[in-house]
């Protein structure tokens, strides 16, 4: 995500309408507000997204695979053996309506959904393929599956801890789950770690799950348009976007339902155009896809190379671990905590298995990728720093010429999507920072409405402005999270057990029934 952040200076082409020396002027404020904050700022920014030594692999990619890796064995492929049951449970199969809660299984795994589909599916897989060739996204791919379990057990424990009004709301996620999990376990430190998460939650809400998405929003709507001013496309998200939050997380939800299918039927949909356009490629890119994950076929740094693009992307998309996704699947009508856990576990298959694959093999199959045909292997750039493609786009842009390679208007969709894909992902991080703000500052109209304004004025400044380090600085706090979310996983993983172990013994007796609606 940080890697993808693009320092646009839409604040200075905003205002040169109103004459040059404002427009001097905005430049030179934006960059003092830059300099200042980056040096502020910088060493968390580079401790979060630090290598490991001797490597170009960020640590805190490895503390994401690693912790996903433990919960995968500990449940034992719990990801695998209840998949067809999370199918029922979001079908409605197992839905009592009588149960407490806000909103359906489903509701909550579109609302979940649409804060990590976003943005990173196109443009982030571009980088990943570009930097680590096909052979990237077997690791994606391998990375997301194993991610599965760690969206399984957070979502599970928000359930399990989430707090439940006399009014039928509700409020849950890790600070919720670390603060009384811990104290329930007889441990320290638990309030002193949700205070932590909801600062770095808070933080990252207003950043990369806001000023980013509307900022790259404008950029892509710019790319049709034509220039104007970033302030106007920031009014018009702010307003779209406060009212849908203002009514809640049903009113998030209702939007969130809609919205998810379609960008991604959407989108999955202009993919399939483009793999049955090429369907004699088909093969040949999952070739490329293995041959990659083990070779590298030529890219820099060969397989390790195409082994840590695949993870990094995975991680940065999909957020398993991060701790964000049980803030939303907490809201869900349920008195089983676990069959939550079940129902999260689809949206890294979704994001990263489904989608993020689906972007690869466009890109793949439409060979905006040069290959050397003396060797078979890819050519890379002059700097060889990543492959070489055909009009030397990286980024959106290779995924756009990707999509247009096939059929000349597909970039419009593209830009459609683009723009569903940022909406979405700020309705869904504004939940997550209102909750995050709430534990920190008390429940309460008041204390709500005063975060979804400042939430809607941020989306305007990120539009109209670059702010490159202060995205940077929220998109570390996000991966924060995961530093503390994945510390305490570890200590309440038994607690997922033993909910696990209680269901399933119960489902197999047949003491748990379907509804009939």
């Amino acid at each position: 995500m940080n890697a993808f952040t693009k320092r646009l200076m839409a604040a200075g082409a905003a205002c040169a309408a109103a004459g040059p020396a404002l427009a001097q002027e905005a430049m030179t404020l934006d960059e003092r507000v830059n300099a200042t904050f980056a040096s502020a700022t910088g060493w968390f920014v580079n401790f979060i997204f630090m290598s490991i030594p001797g490597t170009n692999f960020p640590w805190i990619v490895m503390w994401l695979v690693i912790g996903a890796t433990v919960f995968t064995i500990y449940f034992a492929a719990v990801q695998f053996r209840f998949f067809g049951h999370a199918i029922s449970l979001v079908k409605g199969d197992y839905s009592d309506p009588n149960d407490a809660g806000e909103v359906s299984h489903f509701q909550a795994l579109a609302t979940a959904l649409s804060g990590t589909v976003g943005l990173g599916n196109i443009a982030g897989v571009a980088v990943a393929v570009g930097i680590g060739g096909p052979g990237a996204t077997f690791w994606m791919i391998l990375a997301g599956l194993l991610g599965m379990a760690s969206k399984f057990t957070e979502c599970t424990l928000g359930v399990k801890y989430r707090n439940e009004y006399p009014d039928g709301t509700v409020s849950g996620g890790p600070m919720y789950y670390i603060s009384k999990g811990f104290d329930e376990l007889g441990l320290p430190g638990g309030k002193i770690l949700a205070v932590m998460f909801s600062i770095f939650c808070i933080l990252g809400a207003l950043g990369g799950g806001n000023m980013f998405q509307a900022n790259q929003a404008h950029a892509q709507i710019t790319q049709i348009t034509g220039d104007f001013p970033g302030w106007i496309t920031g009014l018009v998200f702010a307003g779209v976007v406060f009212a849908v939050i203002v009514g809640g997380i049903k009113s998030i939800a209702r939007v969130t339902e809609k919205v998810v299918p379609f960008m991604g039927i959407l989108y999955v949909g202009a993919s399939i155009v483009v793999l049955i356009v090429n369907y004699d490629m088909i093969g040949w890119a999952f070739g490329q896809i293995f041959a990659g994950a083990f070779t590298g076929l030529g890219v820099a740094g060969g397989f390790v190379g195409a082994l840590i693009q695949g993870f990094k992307r995975a991680a940065f998309s999909n957020e398993a671990g991060v701790g964000s996704a049980a803030i939303a699947h907490s809201a869900v009508k349920t008195k089983e905590p676990i069959t939550e856990g079940f129902v999260s576990l689809l949206e890294p298959l979704i994001d990263t298995v489904v989608i993020c694959t689906m972007t690869a093999l466009v890109i793949i199959i439409s060979q905006q990728l040069i290959i050397d045909e003396a060797t078979g292997n890819y050519m890379l750039n002059e700097a060889g720093t990543a492959i070489a493609t055909v009009d030397g786009n990286g980024g959106v842009a290779l995924t756009s010429a990707a999509f247009g390679s096939a059929i000349s208007w597909f970039p419009f969709v593209l830009a459609i999507a683009v723009i569903l894909f940022a909406f979405s992902t700020m309705i869904s991080w504004s939940y997550y920072g209102l909750k995050a703000w709430t534990y920190l500052f008390g429940e309460g109209k008041t204390t709500e409405l005063v975060f979804k304004i400042i939430f809607c004025i941020f989306i305007v400044i990120g539009a109209a402005a670059s702010l490159g380090p202060v995205i940077d600085f929220s998109d570390a706090a996000i991966f924060a999270m995961a530093v503390v979310n994945i510390f305490c996983l570890y200590f309440l993983m038994k607690v997922v057990r033993t909910e696990l172990n209680s269901y399933s013994a119960r489902l197999k007796s047949g003491e748990i029934k379907k509804f009939t609606h």
